[in-house]
């Protein structure tokens, strides 16, 4: 760390600027969606249904995992993550590599609780402009969430008959 950067002490690494570059850019497309929809005229739903509310809440569950700890999205984490460890049911443990803004999209793309803030941006701002489109993609995503809680299941049952 330079003697012009914060930090929480000394030996710190954490990477502050990084993390600040990162708020800023969620920050910035918010204001951004925002600025586009009231120039457009959307008109924002003045509530939203519970149902809706916990379909996005599962939809950005598994799609957070699905971006932070699945096997096939490696390619997208690998310039900011390195492998630690293959994990259960095909997910991975990635740690995030390098310093500075590297390190801080590598802590974003490897945490599935960062990246949900992000994933649910986009999927509130999907229903909100387009609420039968954003729940098609909602309904997918919590249709593989509940297909992986029946293959826990099935695995489970299978192992508890074996005994």
């Amino acid at each position: 760390m330079t003697d012009g950067e914060q930090g929480y002490g000394a030996d710190d690494d954490t990477p502050l600027a990084g993390y600040a570059v990162l708020a800023t850019t969620f920050a910035a497309g918010a204001g951004v969606f925002a600025a586009v929809a009231r120039r457009r005229g959307l008109r924002l739903p003045d509530t939203v249904p519970a149902w809706d509310v916990a379909l996005l809440g599962a939809a950005t569950f598994k799609a957070s995992r699905l971006l932070t700890k699945d096997k096939v999205t490696s390619f997208l984490r690998a310039p900011f993550t390195r492998r630690e460890r293959d994990s259960n049911a095909n997910e991975v443990m990635d740690a995030p590599r390098g310093s500075g803004l590297r390190h801080a999209v590598g802590d974003l793309v490897s945490c599935p609780f960062c990246t949900s803030a992000w994933v649910a941006g986009g999927l509130v701002g999907t229903y909100a402009v387009a609420p039968r489109a954003a729940r098609l993609v909602c309904a997918g995503l919590t249709a593989v969430a509940v297909s992986d809680w029946l293959q826990y299941a099935w695995s489970v049952t299978e192992q508890k008959a074996e005994e």
